[in-house]
């Protein structure tokens, strides 16, 4: 995955201290789910507060996220394009998307992320995400 602000398997902890070191809304990375492998995090600083939304990958390649209650469900044919439509506002996240977090350190060869979101759904029925305030 070749996105500047895509941080690998970054802990909780570790990117709740790069999003609020500036105490700035808006501030926001990817990394890999500690919980669930093959899903993403986006992660995002609102209040001193680190609010989670996890990105899954269907079948068809797409991404999905489950934002804001009464929000539809969106599908993205890419990260980039996921991105873009939350870096307006009013789109479903507690904040828009303002600053993205840059890694400093390069990802480690392995991607939890890229290595297991096409093994993970390719042998599901399960049609769902979950939204971690």
């Amino acid at each position: 995955m070749d996105l500047p602000y895509y941080h690998g398997p970054l802990t909780k902890q570790d990117c709740e201290a790069l999003l609020l070191q500036e105490g700035v809304d808006g501030n926001f990375l990817l990394r890999d789910s500690e919980s669930i492998p093959g899903v993403l995090c986006l992660c995002v600083s609102f209040k001193n507060f680190v609010y989670t939304y996890r990105i899954s990958r269907e079948k068809n390649g797409h991404y999905k996220i489950k934002t804001a209650k009464g929000t539809p469900e969106q599908l993205f044919p890419n990260l980039k394009e996921l991105i873009s439509k939350f870096e307006k506002p009013g789109q479903g996240l507690v904040v828009q998307l303002l600053k993205p977090i840059w890694r400093t350190r390069p990802c480690p060869p392995w991607r939890r992320s890229e290595s297991k979101l096409d093994t993970v759904y390719e042998n599901t029925d399960h049609d769902y995400v979950h939204v971690l305030p």
